[in-house]
This record gives C-alpha cells, structure tokens and sequence, in this order.
C-alpha cells in the first residue's frame, strides 16, 4: 500500500476543501441552518409530537442525512471529475498508484468532507432543538457508511460524466427527489398503506430510518435492515468501481 500517493491526493482535495470554504462547508451548513429555523422552529411549533418527538428534532436526523447525501456526491464526484476534464488525471493513472489507493484517496476526502459538514450541522441543529442522541456508536455507523457508500456512487458519477451537465443529472434529478421522498421530513408510516410499501423501493428511507434510530430508537424499517441495505449499496458500488478500473472505463479514452 503506498500510503504517500494516499496522502498526497488526500491532502490536495482537502487543500482544495479550505481553498473555497465558504462554498464547500459554510453554505451546505447556513442552507440546512434555514430548514431547521422555518421547519423546526416557525412550522414545528405547531405541529403535534411524532412518536412523542417534537417536530423540530424529528426533523435533525433527515436534514444531516440529506446533506452528507448530497455533499458526498458533490465532492466525489467533482474531485474525479475535474482532473480528468483537465487532463491531470492521466499523471495519476500513469504515476506508481493502484486503483484502491486512487478511490481510497478521493472517496476518503470527500467522505471526510461530508463528515465534517454531518458533523457541524449536528452541533448547530442542537442550538436550535433539544436532540438526543440513545446509540451515538451506531449514529457514527450510519454517518460514516454513508459518506463512504456516496462518496463512491459520486466517484462513479464523476467517472460516467463526460460534461458538468452530466455532472448534475443524477444527483438532481434522482437522488434528490428520493431524499426528499424517503422520510427525511416525516414517517413513511403517515402515508397511505399502498403508499408506504412503494416507498419501500426507496434506498434513502433506510438510510434515514436507520439513522433516525439511532437518536430516539423510533424508525420506519428495522435497523438491521437498514444497516444491511446499506451494506448492500456500499458492495455494489465497489463492484462497479472494480469493473472500471478493469476495463479502464471512460479512463482510458
């Protein structure tokens, strides 16, 4: 394992991280502050308790779900991308550097990027709710697994794009949509019956019930499997990663 490549690329995306951080941590965190202001504060006073939980805090685990969601993506998916749109990307395919310690250095970045904004949006939701936190191991579980996990679904992103449209197609159009859909501001189990088993097909509602647990012990799936369809998600893009390093896709052209 060569850990100098690791920690070289490491520290440049992370370099890059400090280089803009008004875009990269200050806003993700003041556009999720404003969630917990309008729907936490200003809507959820009036709303009743869901499961004995005020709105407000109900709301926390959604919003800091949603937002390692995307970011993951985000910084993944632009930390590969962008070198391959300039040309850099060929000195790292070309330089002593495995594919493993290539996705180790760039997934790890963006995951640590996503783990520090997960991680200040929690502080910050408690300066407006009362939170509590009943499994903070398995909090951090479900935290790191999905940054990890989505930090390598925008890693392939980054990969498959072939222009800053691209860039933004899935993560628009797909994975905000079901973020938004899979629980993140109420319990799937407030919907009609036929419309909660649909909302079963949604990976994001176990990735946000499973967490959900893990600050009041209420959640829409058992735990277990959300751990596992997280675990599940998690094979399957290392499977596809495997895949493109093998073949060299979109890399080698």
């Amino acid at each position: 394992m060569n850990i100098h490549a690791i920690r070289a690329i490491y520290k440049f995306e992370m370099a890059r991280t400090f280089r803009t951080i008004a875009q990269s941590i200050i806003s993700p965190v003041l556009s999720t502050s404003l969630y917990f202001v309008v729907f936490g504060s200003a809507i959820g006073s009036r709303m009743t308790d869901i499961d004995g939980i005020s709105y407000g805090a109900f709301l926390v685990p959604g919003l800091i779900m949603l937002s390692i969601l995307t970011e993951s993506i985000s910084n993944a998916s632009f930390g590969i991308y962008f070198p391959r749109f300039i040309g850099t990307i060929y000195e790292v395919l070309s330089a002593p550097v495995s594919p493993l310690e290539i996705v180790i250095s760039y997934v790890g970045a963006a995951a640590s990027k996503s783990l520090m904004i997960g991680s200040i949006i929690l502080v910050t939701a408690s300066l407006f709710v009362p939170l509590q936190i009943m499994h903070p191991f398995m909090m951090l579980l479900f935290m790191v697994l999905t940054c990890i996990t989505f930090s390598m679904f925008g890693f392939i992103i980054g990969i498959w794009a072939d222009s800053f449209e691209k860039l933004q197609i899935i993560p628009l159009l797909i994975i905000t949509p079901l973020t938004f859909l899979g629980g993140s501001f109420y319990s799937i189990r407030m919907l009609p019956e036929a419309w909660q088993t649909v909302t079963l097909f949604n990976p994001v509602v176990y990735l946000v019930s499973g967490f959900r647990w893990s600050f009041y012990e209420i959640a829409d799936v058992n735990v277990g499997v959300s751990l596992g369809m997280t675990g599940l998600f998690l094979l399957i893009c290392t499977v596809i990663l495997y895949w493109i390093f093998k073949t060299g896709y979109r890399l080698k052209k």
